[in-house]
């Protein structure tokens, strides 16, 4: 076939095709913020369409490489993202079934001798075809127990990420200053994950948007005076210890829930309105133990 006699090669239809924009798409609509994030996975879901345009045309035999690893504080999105990011590879053909299955070292890890092999390998087998988050990954690597397990997991799954790299997609999950740890003491695991993702910490606006998010989902809203105690709330709640981010404005609307409910069932006797059993008041976040100085729940 000549060059003139070639077809010409359409990349806008595959696209469409794939349904990557779905999960595009749908990865603005579940995360507030996180601009460098998508930015990141716009540009991974690129490349591989161009590969698999490039492919298809007989220019590349391997597939790219796919493992990853996610850097971040808690509740910075990274579960979610690493769905869509199944979405998008099973879209494109990458994986199988497009499934995640989300574990960290105590799913992987035994606890004495010929118990971490049969672990890990249940984990892999569920996860095939699809992708494997492993959170918190550095705890699979203890160099200070000589009778830790967790270096036989990490042996295992270097195995399967390279014999079985058309069939898994492995993400590595965790915060970042011990995730560039874990890669520098295992050479062989840095060399095989080929995109890292840094996931930053959201603002305060971001949370209070976050929060709006979670609120509506769950049909309830703020009154003027909630939503002014919310703003104090994610101040104060970012100086403090253990902060998680969208965890922790989860769990924070949790507890809000708990007291609205149970200050209108101590005021009952009278008739209750729908804008009555579905308003967050300002008395429902001011409960916090964070107003009042003290250690807040995680």
């Amino acid at each position: 076939m000549s060059a003139s006699e070639i077809l010409p090669l359409d990349l806008d239809a595959l696209y469409r095709d794939s349904n990557v924009d779905a999960s595009l798409e749908a990865l603005e609509r579940e995360l507030i913020g996180l601009a460098p994030v998508k930015q990141r996975v716009r540009e991974i879901a690129a490349l591989l369409l161009v590969e698999k345009l490039r492919r298809s045309v007989g220019l590349q035999a391997e597939a790219p490489p796919l493992h990853m690893s996610f850097t971040g504080n808690p509740g910075t999105g990274k579960t979610t993202v690493a769905m869509r990011m199944a979405s998008i590879l099973h879209g494109l053909g990458y994986v199988r079934k497009g499934h995640l299955v989300a574990v960290t070292r105590d799913d992987l890890v035994g606890q004495y001798i010929g118990h971490t092999a049969p672990k890990t390998k249940e984990v892999l087998k569920r996860a095939m075809g699809g992708v494997l988050f492993i959170d918190e990954a550095y705890y699979l690597y203890r160099p200070e127990n000589e009778r830790d397990y967790g270096q036989e997991a990490i042996e295992i799954l270097l195995q399967v990420m390279e014999n079985q790299r058309d069939d898994l997609v492995v993400i590595f999950a965790g915060y970042q200053d011990r995730m560039e740890r874990f890669f520098a003491s295992n050479p062989g695991l840095a060399s095989r994950v080929a995109h890292h993702v840094e996931f930053p910490d959201y603002g305060a606006d971001e949370l209070f948007a976050i929060a709006g998010l979670m609120l509506d989902r769950m049909q309830y809203v703020l009154s003027e005076p909630a939503a002014k105690a919310l703003r104090e709330y994610i101040a104060l709640r970012k100086t403090r210890p253990n902060f998680a981010n969208a965890r922790s404005i989860r769990n924070a609307l949790d507890r809000a829930r708990l007291r609205q409910a149970n200050r209108l069932f101590e005021r009952r006797g009278g008739p209750l309105t729908p804008e009555m059993l579905s308003t967050i008041e300002g008395e429902d976040i001011r409960a916090s133990r964070v107003f009042n100085g003290e250690e807040p729940h995680p």
